[in-house]
């Protein structure tokens, strides 16, 4: 049984990991190779020492209630998104609050992770890392890569000619931190995903003007849904998640697209989305800087002249002084020894995107590189809980050669084009979780809650799918779940009441749905669960104690 972990990154992903390996009686030291907490979250004027840091105006796309640790919810008066500086204090306070700073050694990098002689036997690692100059090894029993997506950035300069011609200046959007310094330019940003808008819309205030190039479109949403609540909050729960298993996905897509286009419409916008993508950004502002003419949308960049862009819809702007890419991430592990290296780039051959397929031992995990409709900080937190107990021997996985063969089997399929590649793709979040938490034991019964405790198990399917549900019951059980769930609409909307109005009456807590048009989806939903057989063998079960057998036979 694994004992002694090494935890590489102490960002959210690795506080997360350094807490679940003590919530199991594991000994975890984190090695980070900054001087601080918090990876991207920690803000620096400056990326000179090669980390991805957020820009200064950077603020949360998930709510607060929806991307907390689940047994740490964020303090009733933080606003429901934050910019990062408040966002780091949360994970200051989490660290402290569980005592995680004494298990770190900051200013150290992971030089290389090798397999032991003995590792088909023993599953431990040789970790050599370095410290001011000075190279230690030690043996660990297990690793856990906490690294995260925001590695190394895309520069697809190649896919761009003309691109080297170029006289302005270029940049990547992780040497990005303010809009100082971009005053009076016309400023050329490729890429339409959360940063690319950000970026374009900030710049717009003081840029001459900001061009924003896109290949696919994208689909645009705001942080506050109908009535105010936070979107995330409206849209991540199990009875919506209940119907859309049931729908087909072509009417599923339908209602979601008029959905998005009953706030603006997209194809106006010069917005509209590529048949058959699903790309979703959030972005406040954007659409009214398009309506008001500071931010221009344009076509995928065809090629570069010395002071232009020319368009792949024949359009050219002249006297680009910056071009940003907005291109995203790749991920990599340079202290790891082939063949593993290379294979866990390939999220196709990671299990339930966690454990490398080619591993002997499972003693080795890959926390936080999932791409979530949702909150990644909720997700990788239930990864590293998983991942704990798998070290432990408390949880199995499939043996190696079934992993392998299903993975490789499943390469050639998407090489021929028979299968599609879902790990390129979003993962719904409460598929995902509910995945993990199954395998851990934490998994809600809805229909056993509405016999044991109703007012939770209607929280629980009809309210937001926060992370707290996942502490309700089995390993790592939290006895503050319940109550954090049922008071989460509280601290929603504490923030809010900064002002006293006379006469104000509190919301039932049920107006909270059933503004939200809840009660289609509430009558559609139970519809659903009364044809469930096993919902109501559970309620026969329950009650046949209590009631006669005549009334017992007319279910």
């Amino acid at each position: 049984m694994a004992r002694r972990v090494a935890v590489i990154g102490a960002g959210v992903s690795g506080l997360s990991s350094i807490k679940c390996c003590l919530d199991e009686d594991l000994e975890p030291t984190c090695f980070e190779r900054s001087n601080d907490i918090g990876g991207l979250w920690k803000f620096t004027e400056t990326s000179k020492d090669g980390m991805t840091r957020v820009y200064k105006s950077l603020v949360t796309n998930v709510c607060k209630e929806m991307s907390c640790y689940s047994d740490f919810p964020f303090q009733e008066d933080y606003p429901n998104f934050m910019n990062q500086g408040k966002f780091w204090y949360y994970l200051q306070e989490f660290a402290e609050h569980f005592d995680l700073l004494k298990y770190i050694r900051f200013r150290t990098t992971v030089c290389s992770v090798t397999k032991r002689p003995d590792f088909s036997e023993t599953g431990q690692w040789d970790v050599v890392t370095e410290t001011e100059g000075k190279q230690e090894r030690a043996v660990f029993d297990a690793v856990m890569v906490c690294t995260g997506h925001f590695m190394n950035p895309h520069l697809p300069l190649e896919s761009f000619p003309g691109i080297h011609n170029f006289t302005g200046q270029i940049l990547h959007s992780q040497e990005y931190r303010s809009p100082e310094g971009f005053q009076g330019k016309r400023v050329l940003v490729i890429g339409l995903g959360n940063t690319g808008g950000d970026v374009a819309v900030e710049l717009s205030r003081t840029a001459a003007q900001v061009l924003l190039s896109t290949r696919t479109g994208a689909w645009v949403i705001c942080r506050s849904s109908e009535w105010g609540y936070p979107y995330n909050m409206v849209v991540t729960r199990r009875c919506l998640n209940f119907i859309a298993q049931v729908l087909p996905s072509c009417v599923l897509n339908w209602i979601q697209e008029k959905k998005m286009n009953k706030r603006f419409n997209h194809e106006h916008y010069g917005l509209s989305i590529t048949k058959g993508a699903r790309k979703i950004i959030v972005n406040d502002e954007l659409p009214t800087c398009i309506l008001c003419g500071t931010v221009t949308m344009k076509a995928n960049v065809k090629e570069f002249t010395e002071t232009s862009a020319v368009f792949e819809d024949g359009t050219v702007e002249e006297n680009i002084d910056t071009v940003i890419f907005a291109t995203g991430y790749t991920f990599s592990f340079p202290f790891l020894e082939e063949p593993l290296k290379s294979l866990c780039t390939k999220k196709i051959f990671l299990y339930k995107q966690v454990f490398p397929s080619n591993l002997e031992r499972a003693t080795l995990a890959i926390i936080g590189i999932i791409s979530l409709k949702g909150s990644i900080l909720a997700g990788t937190e239930l990864q590293a809980r998983w991942a704990t107990r798998v070290f432990k021997g408390l949880c199995k996985i499939p043996p190696t050669q079934k992993l392998m063969a299903e993975a490789t089997k499943k390469e050639q399929l998407i090489k021929r084009g028979v299968m599609k590649d879902v790990t390129k793709d979003k993962f719904e979040y409460i598929a995902y979780m509910d995945d993990l938490a199954a395998c851990i034991g934490t998994k809600p019964s809805v229909p056993i809650l509405f016999l044991k405790d109703p007012r939770l198990a209607w929280e629980v399917f009809f309210g937001p799918c926060t992370p707290y549900q996942y502490r309700l019951l089995g390993p790592g059980k939290w006895d503050g779940a319940r109550n954090a769930i049922l008071t989460q609409w509280d601290r929603t909307l504490k923030p809010l009441k900064t002002r006293t109005i006379p006469d104000s009456t509190k919301p039932a807590c049920m107006s909270h749905y059933l503004k939200l048009g809840g009660v289609p989806i509430l009558l559609a939903s139970l519809l659903l669960i009364y044809k469930s057989s096993l919902f109501f063998k559970l309620v026969r079960d329950h009650l046949q104690v209590r009631i006669s057998p005549y009334l017992i036979s007319i279910w």
